[in-house]
Order: structure tokens, then sequence, then C-alpha cells
């Protein structure tokens, strides 16, 4: 390794060790002037909380164990969605891809229901499948399923013609050339698709949560705010921060593990 070489992997490494710090430094910033604030009754600590009482608040909740039950809740309506998700967009997109006639049908109501504010359709929901879990399910379902179908179906499309052609050539069916082509050429945009949809997941669990629940760090939101308990709202607020982020690290790594296999 030259000189420059080693002089470059220096410089890169202290320009992320200083990133990493001046994030730090935010987070921590932002925590101690918060307290600060509620403290000092800069801000209304009844309104606004604290992170001292969002702490208390969170060992309580460990302590008797229903925090555990509500991350649950939510956490598991949220993977059943996205495995319905990803299981229902690439099956739907393939059989569009196989029956071009079928997909220039309904690719402008795929447009349109795509472009449909999901959380009004959510009520409607709740009145048709009733208060419970899979009303949640199905809200959830709802934000996502759309889009990824329309853009796994684009990346099906956008395979390279002549290379389809060439398998033609040879005696291979739609099943051969979708397995060996056009889905080891489309991972990537599945991937992609896989890292924004495990957040609108979440997102649609807890508006699902909102309005028909008993657990859930939805329900907790909701119910918090309606009982004037505004260190549950806050902390249900940050878990799920806590949550979404950990999901997207969880699909990035699948994603470079895709990657590095393919």
């Amino acid at each position: 390794m030259s000189e420059l070489q080693k002089a470059y992997i220096k410089q890169l490494k202290h320009y992320t060790v200083t990133i990493t710090a001046f994030r730090f430094l935010l987070f921590t910033s932002f925590i101690a002037l918060w307290e600060i604030s509620a403290r000092l009754d800069w801000i209304n600590s009844f309104v606004f909380s604290s992170p001292s009482r969002i702490m208390k608040t969170f060992i309580k909740m460990c302590n008797d164990g229903s925090i555990f039950s509500h991350i649950t809740v939510t956490l598991g309506e949220t993977f059943f969605s996205f495995a319905l998700i990803v299981t229902l967009g690439i099956g739907a997109a393939l059989i569009l891809w196989m029956f071009k006639p079928l997909s220039d049908v309904l690719e402008p109501y795929l447009i349109v229901l795509n472009s449909l504010p999901k959380s009004a359709l959510a009520p409607m929901l709740i009145v048709w499948l009733g208060n419970n879990a899979k009303a949640i399910i199905v809200t959830a379902i709802s934000i996502a399923i759309f889009g990824t179908i329309l853009n796994i179906y684009t990346a099906f499309s956008g395979t390279d013609p002549e290379k389809i052609k060439l398998m033609r050539t040879f005696g291979a069916g739609k099943l051969d050339i979708f397995k060996k082509l056009v889905l080891p050429a489309s991972l990537n945009t599945i991937i992609s698709n896989m890292k924004v949809n495990i957040g609108l997941c979440l997102v649609g669990v807890v508006i699902g949560e909102f309005l028909a629940a008993r657990k859930g760090l939805g329900y907790l939101i909701i119910y918090g705010s309606q009982v004037f308990k505004m260190d549950w709202v806050v902390m249900s607020i940050i878990i799920l921060c806590i949550i979404s982020v950990i999901l997207f690290k969880l699909t990035d790594m699948a994603e470079k593990l895709v990657k590095k296999i393919s």
C-alpha cells in the first residue's frame, strides 16, 4: 500500500470518527437541553415530558412486563405484514409480467390505488373487518402493497430484452427466464423496496393500532393521549424511532449480504 493510499484511508477514518462524534454530541445536547428545559419550566413537562420521566416510566413498565407485550404485538404485526407484502408483491408482479394484457388492463388501477391516501381507508377497513388484528394487518399491507407491485413489475419489465430473446432461442420457457434472468436482475430493486416497506409496514401497523387495538405501541400512544399520560406517548414514539432504525439496519445488512452472495 502506497503512502498516498495510507493517507487517504487515515483521512477517511478521521472523517468517519468526526461525523460519529458530532452525531453523538448533537444527540446528547438535545437530551440535556430537553431535561434542563423541563426542570427549569421553560417547557411544560406535563405536555412535553422529559428524559428522566420517560426513563422512569420505561423502567416501571419493564418491571411489570407491560411494555414488552406492547412491543411484541407491534413487531409481530409488522413482520407478518412485511412478509405478506413481499410475497404478494413479487407474486402479483410475476403474474403481471407473464400476462402482458392483464398488466395493461390493471396498471392504471394500481397507480390510482397507490396514490390514494391509505389512512383514509383505515376506518373503512375497521368497519369491514372488525376491531381486531386482521384489520391492523390489512391496513399495514394497503400502505405498501400497490407501490411494491408497480416497482417490482417495472424492474421485471426492464430486464434486457436481448438476453430474453437469447434464452428463448435456446428454448427456455417463461418460468425459466424468470428464475434464471429476470429475478436475479431485479434483486436490487426488490431489496430496495424491502428497505422502504419495512418502515411503511410499521407506520401502517401504528395507524391500525390507533383505531383497532387493545395492545401495541400505537394503542399506547392513542390511549396515553386520551388519559393525558404524555410520558407513555413520548416513550412509545421514542421506542418506535429505535425500532424503525433497527429494522432499517437489518434490511440494509440483508441487502449487503445478497450483493455479496450474488
